[in-house]
């Protein structure tokens, strides 16, 4: 009963700040640290994964729940009295779908749970400020949000300029003076930016090297999406709501999640004056546009007589997905959506490593998890007007089960044994999650 009074008084509390920060868009909050009370960094705690990896200091969520009110109480008092020390983030590498690899960074847990307390109060804040164009690492909105908003878009435009941006390096390039200014506007308090300045400052451990940090934010860490979210929300947010699209002669429209961008133009020249000034914005506060990967397309449908429902060479990718022009079943031209190559070749490669490593354990265990995996591609690219790529999906995946069965032993496996063996155990079947009826509709 005393947990849920006092996270009913955590929401209380933070929604007061919602309110203030509603009411006065232009108040710089100088007296938000006393929010973070015992109440609020158990909220934290709770909102914190405890399957995530461990930190610098190899300490689990688990070690760290032992003595749960013993190590808030002590991290509340350093917080407070400015004696929290925020320890170097560990830097692992992971594979990208374009090729290469991504930096990530790995806090303490104890910093995880400091980190979330921190940004609740913070999302109370910005959420108020923030536009509906964002659409990543924010309450209530999803990857499938930012889609359905640029299909509705595309659709009510019928075609035109789509301009795709891509940042380099956005989460190691960003400037700690430019976000610390963007900050002063809301956020004053000085036992909050003080902690978050000790983040940005952390830097990073590699191979048992410490890194000092004099740019960016480690992605992976909890608050590095919020602080993302504020940096661009007045680099290109506020910006091209306020100053560019107004002076635009034809419709257009932006939908941003994180650092993952499309801008959408009715007429030509607006593209081509927008994608002009873009790299000089950006530079402006640091950034610097992918040359390769920043690009601008004419997406719009055929004219005239053209039939067919083959994607056109004109697409963009986007979160995952390659946008096209298609024939729907009553023969319109409409926006399609099929599974991006590199996500679908990155899917079927983790499938067969998993397969390849595990390929010695019983299998109906092989197939439980499978299976999941496999609802958890259906939950994500299971959108309307996707159904070839899902049973290309799940072709494959039979193909690469049954050859890795088949290497269990020397003398392989017949076809006739691994179909009684999916008889038995059947793979899951694609199906549509995200229905774009249900979107129009809505």
């Amino acid at each position: 009963m005393t947990e849920t009074l006092s996270s009913g008084d955590v929401y209380t509390k933070l929604e007061r700040i919602a309110e203030m920060a509603r009411e006065h868009p232009e108040r710089a909050f100088s007296s938000i640290g006393h929010v973070i009370d015992i109440a609020l960094l158990r909220e934290a705690y709770r909102r914190t994964r405890k399957d995530g990896a461990v930190g610098v200091d190899g300490q689990t969520a688990v070690q760290y729940a032992r003595e749960l009110e013993s190590n808030l109480g002590s991290l509340l008092n350093r917080f407070k009295s400015g004696r929290y020390r925020a320890a170097a983030v560990r830097r692992v590498e992971i594979p990208k779908a374009s090729g290469g690899l991504r930096p990530l960074g790995i806090p303490t847990f104890e910093d995880k749970v400091l980190q979330r307390a921190v940004s609740m109060v913070l999302e109370a804040i910005y959420e108020q400020d923030f536009m509906d164009c964002s659409y990543g690492f924010r309450p209530r909105r999803s990857a499938h949000n930012a889609l359905d908003s640029i299909w509705k878009s595309e659709m009510k435009m019928q075609g035109g300029w789509v301009l795709e941006v891509d940042i380099e390096k956005f989460f190691d390039s960003m400037s700690h003076e430019h976000l610390r200014s963007i900050l002063d506007r809301r956020v004053t308090d000085g036992v909050v930016r003080r902690v978050v300045h000790k983040w940005l400052k952390a830097g990073v451990m590699r191979d048992g090297v410490h890194e000092r940090s004099v740019r960016g934010t480690p992605q992976g860490g909890v608050i590095s999406p919020l602080l993302a979210n504020i940096y661009l929300h007045e680099v290109v947010d506020q910006w091209f709501s306020e100053q560019v699209r107004p002076r635009l002669k034809g419709r257009a429209f932006l939908v941003r999640y994180a650092d993952d961008m499309v801008f959408g133009f009715e007429r030509e020249e607006d593209a081509r004056r927008v994608m002009a000034v873009l790299s000089k914005r950006f530079g402006k506060y640091g950034l610097r546009l992918h040359p390769d990967k920043t690009r601008l397309v004419r997406f719009e449908p055929p004219r005239g007589d053209d039939a067919g429902d083959t994607p056109l060479r004109e697409s963009f990718d986007f979160l995952g997905f390659t946008h096209y022009w298609g024939k729907s079943r009553k023969g319109n031209w409409i926006v399609k959506r099929k599974t991006a190559k590199d996500r679908f070749a990155r899917s079927l490669r983790r499938v067969s490593q998993w397969c390849k490593r595990f390929r010695h354990l019983p299998v109906h265990v092989q197939h439980d998890k499978l299976s999941a995996v496999m609802r958890g591609h259906y939950g994500y690219y299971g959108i309307t007007n996707n159904g070839a790529m899902l049973e290309k999906y799940w072709y494959q995946v039979h193909r690469t089960w049954y050859r890795w069965l088949a290497r269990r032993n020397s003398r392989g496996m017949l076809w006739e044994r691994y179909a009684s063996i999916v008889e038995r155990l059947p793979l899951p079947r694609p199906r549509v999650v995200h229905s774009a009826l249900r979107t129009a509709n809505h």
